[in-house]
């Protein structure tokens, strides 16, 4: 295996909500919900998702946590937003003070304001609208 990850995939609650909180509240590019005509069953995923090309070519997906979970063949759980989180990397604590606004302006859950961490950097938590942990990080060593 190379030592890449392309798609991370978020399972959600309802795609529509969270297709408006990552599309008109954070701003980013999407052709909206695709593959929706692939309607599935009790067994097999349907197919409707949201994908966002993030720069370096990474995709960040939004499914529904239902489809995920028969998709993979595994039982649903109970979401859990400590099992990980995403970070995004500003430039500025400027930046991050605004993004952080900017997702609570969207919905979001602030679960932890931004401040400067014992070990260099400046960073802040929050919550998409299904309890996903996003980390918005300014390290002052990083170009």
């Amino acid at each position: 295996m190379k030592p890449q990850i392309g798609v991370v995939t978020l399972g959600v609650d309802d795609l529509a909500r969270s297709l408006a909180f990552y599309h008109e509240g954070l701003g980013l590019p999407t052709k909206g919900i695709t593959a929706d005509d692939f309607k599935g069953d009790d067994t097999h995923a349907a197919g409707a998702v949201v994908m966002f090309h993030l720069e370096g070519g990474l995709i960040l997906a939004l499914y529904p946590r239902s489809e995920l979970a028969k998709d993979a063949h595994h039982s649903i759980g109970g979401p859990s937003s400590t099992e990980f989180s995403l970070g995004y990397f500003a430039g500025s604590k400027g930046e991050v003070d605004q993004i952080l606004n900017q997702a609570k302006a969207a919905g979001a859950t602030l679960t932890d304001a931004a401040h400067d961490r014992p070990w260099g950097i400046y960073s802040g938590y929050f919550k998409d609208p299904d309890g996903h942990l996003w980390e918005v990080i300014w390290n002052p060593s990083t170009p």
